[in-house]
This record gives structure tokens, C-alpha cells and sequence, in this order.
């Protein structure tokens, strides 16, 4: 019977590859068409590669925890004529592939810069995109064409080498000293990092190549925990920030607004991220048309995204854009934090634990004791100053402080 080849498929646009988690099928196996058959990981989520068509498992060439390609072919389906004739037709053949490789100028010299071959024979992609910010080291500015191609090799980037003093002139870290510093990595416990950590690390990596600024203040909680016993669902303080936060920048159009060279994008719609800890990292699901949609609407669609980002199954679409996102680190009792924004979004707004504290009242000339919590907004500095970022906080706080109006 023909053969009809499994692919990677593209699993969103900035993701060139993928790790292979699980396989759940074996040759021999009859499948349905789009049966989810392997589980593998991005740097944003674990999601699921389909069959193209009915048939019967041929043969798995894909191994567990290795990474492939976007197109690579994984395995092979025995399936129809009719089925096998329908997708070599969808299938460009390598000479066409090589032309339009060609039609791009300097695609091959990039490619052949940006790619390595691993032992499993696929060819893959180290990545290339994100600005590294300079390592502390002082002659780390200049590395020599050995040292990067030994960083190539090992995928590091120049904040890597942070931790090494060049002896080099200049103090330029030089390849002795980096072979050096290797060798000593290899007598403590080290592990390979997830797809979802290194995805976290370069994000934060790119977003430090930004000028960030952070400005705090307080906030009465007793408002919104007073107003959240009243409604069902009950929104967490992070969604009354979150909605808050919202309606501050709808007010406010040129608040949210990205720096992109000398021009201004201002955002069409208020979509707001919100942090959620996921095993050994942070996914930051985006919460569309915050602005207009209601508090308790919010709190349906958080707990549905709650549910897919613990498991690990929230699409790099629900993560993708987004203006600004709130970070609730109160959740761990911490009551002052200076979150950085992603790289793709403009501030991040950050709320700390509540406490009782003592708050002076004029009507009766006393002290009485509210909760109180710690409010940050960290934003990127190209695109707003702090006299913008100090308005935007107020109105927020005064939103939270009456959530009748939220």
C-alpha cells in the first residue's frame, strides 16, 4: 500500500522545532484521520501532532526527546490511494523547495549559520532571534570566530558567559578560558532545561534589552474582597487588577501603545496577559478585549485558562500579542515585586500579598485597619514616561478601591 509521511507540523509562527514527549502509537496500529498519535513540547506547550488520514502505522522514526524540525517527517501512515495521491499533490517537491530557498537573498547563508545536525540525522535549528544583552565580563563585546562557533555548537549566548573572566587582551574571553570554565561544569549535577524554562529565559533575556522602569504604591483590598463575596463566580484580586488595569488603558489610548524603531503602534484592542506558574515555568495566556468584556465573563474564560496551561496544553495563539499582563505574586506571600514585562508587551502590572495595616481616617479622626496591598507597574520607558505610568497606576488603584465601577 502507499505511504502517506507523518509531518511536523507548524505549530505557531515564531516555532521552528520541536521535542518529541511521548509517542502513543506503534507500527501496525490502525488510526483515524486527525487521531492525536505524538505528544511533543515547544518553548510555550506541550501540543499534539495528528494523522493526515486514515490508515495503519507503517513505521515511527521519531525518538522520544529528541527535536525536530518544523517539516520533518516523523513516520509513515499506510493509507488509500486516493489519500496518498491527495497529499503528494499538497507536497512541493525538494527541487521547488530549494528554488523558493533560493528567491530569498542570503537564505542560504543563514541557514547554513543557524542549522546543526544532530544524531538522530534531522536537521535542526539553533536559534538565532533575541538580543542578548552584553555578559558582565569586559571583554566579553568582542568574542573571536572559535568562541562563537564553540557557543553555537553549545547554544549559549553571550549572557551565558557572564560568569567567566577573560584573560584575553582587553580581558576578552578567549577559548581556553571557555573550555575552561565547560570543564568545571562538568563535575557538579547539572540537567538539561525544559523547552518552557529556556523559552522563559530567553523572553526575560530579550525584554532586559529594553530601558524598563518600575513605580509602586499601595491599595485598599477591602473593596474588591468585599464586592468578590457577593459574586459567583468570585473573581481572584488578580482579575479585579486585571480588568482594572483595562479600563485604565481604554481611558487612556496612548498608554497602550508599542515603540517599534521611530513609530508608534498603538494597540486596536486591550488584550491582557495573566502569569500562571506551570511546572518549571511562567505561560502568560492572553485575555482578549479585557475592556469589554465583564468581570464575571473574565473569570469563566481565566478558570478554562487555568485548566489548559496547568496541563501544559495552551497553544501558542492564546500567548501571542497582548499590550500588557498582571503578575500576582501575592500568591506566595511576597509583598513587593518588580516583574518584567514580556517582550512583546509594554508594562506588566504586579500585585503583592494583603496585610492589615493601619490607615488614618479623617471621618473619625482615628486610626482603622484595612488590608492592604502593594501595587508595582514595571513598563518599557521608550514607550511611556513616568508621569504617564504614575496617572495610569492612580487610576487603576481608584478602580480597585470602588469595584462597583469594574
Amino acid at each position: 500500500m502507499p505511504q502517506v509521511p507523518i509531518i511536523m507540523p507548524q505549530l505557531g509562527e515564531s516555532i521552528a522545532e520541536a521535542t518529541i514527549v511521548s509517542i502513543n502509537v506503534k507500527p501496525g496500529e490502525k488510526v483515524a484521520a486527525d487521531q492525536e498519535i505524538i505528544e511533543v513540547e515547544t518553548n510555550k506547550a506541550v501540543m499534539g501532532v495528528t494523522t493526515p488520514c486514515a490508515g495503519e502505522i507503517a513505521k515511527i522514526d521519531a525518538q522520544v526527546k529528541e527535536t525536530y524540525p518544523i517539516g520533518a517527517v516523523l513516520g509513515y501512515i499506510e493509507a488509500s490511494e486516493k489519500d496518498a495521491e491527495r497529499f503528494a499533490k499538497q507536497t512541493p517537491p525538494p527541487e521547488a523547495q530549494r528554488e523558493m530557498t533560493e528567491e530569498i537573498p542570503g537564505r542560504n547563508e543563514e541557514t547554513a549559520k543557524a542549522e546543526k545536525t544532530k544524531s538522530n540525522g534531522a536537521r535542526v535549528k539553533v536559534p538565532t532571534d533575541g538580543l542578548p544583552v552584553p555578559a558582565a565580563a569586559k571583554g566579553a563585546g568582542f568574542l573571536s570566530p572559535r568562541v562563537r562557533v564553540r557557543m553555537a555548537e553549545l547554544q549559549l549566548t553571550n549572557a551565558d558567559l557572564a560568569g567567566i573572566a577573560g584573560t584575553g587582551s582587553g580581558n576578552r574571553v578567549t577559548i581556553k578560558d571557555l573550555e575552561n570554565y565547560l570543564h568545571q561544569m562538568e563535575s557538579q549535577t547539572t540537567s538539561d532545561a525544559s523547552a518552557i524554562r529556556a523559552g522563559v529565559a530567553d523572553a526575560m533575556r530579550r525584554s532586559w534589552s529594553r530601558p524598563l522602569a518600575t513605580i509602586g504604591s499601595s491599595v485598599n483590598l477591602d473593596p474588591v474582597l468585599t464586592d468578590r463575596k457577593q459574586r459567583d463566580p468570585k473573581p481572584g484580586p488578580a482579575l479585579y487588577a486585571l480588568r482594572a488595569l483595562a479600563l485604565a488603558l481604554a481611558e487612556n489610548p496612548a498608554a497602550a501603545a508599542k515603540l517599534i524603531g521611530a513609530r508608534v503602534l498603538q494597540s486596536s484592542t486591550i488584550d491582557i496577559g495573566l502569569a500562571i506558574e506551570a511546572q518549571d515555568g511562567i505561560i502568560v495566556p492572553i485575555l482578549r478585549g479585557a475592556d469589554k468584556t465583564s468581570l464575571a465573563d473574565l473569570t469563566t474564560k481565566y478558570e478554562e485558562l487555568v485548566s489548559l496551561g496547568r496541563a501544559r496544553r495552551i497553544s501558542p495563539e492564546m500567548q501571542s500579542g497582548g499590550i500588557a499582563a498582571v503578575s500576582n505574586f501575592g500568591t506566595f506571600g511576597v509583598e513587593w515585586g518588580t516583574p518584567i514585562p514580556l517582550p512583546d508587551q509594554t508594562m506588566i502590572l504586579g500585585l503583592g500579598a494583603g496585610k492589615k495595616t493601619p490607615r488614618w481616617d479623617e471621618s473619625k479622626s482615628d486610626f482603622v485597619p484595612i488590608t492592604e496591598a502593594q501595587i508595582t507597574l514595571s513598563f518599557d520607558h521608550r514607550s511611556l514616561d513616568g508621569g504617564g505610568a504614575g496617572r495610569l497606576l492612580k487610576r487603576v488603584i481608584e478602580l480597585l478601591e470602588d469595584p462597583a465601577r469594574l
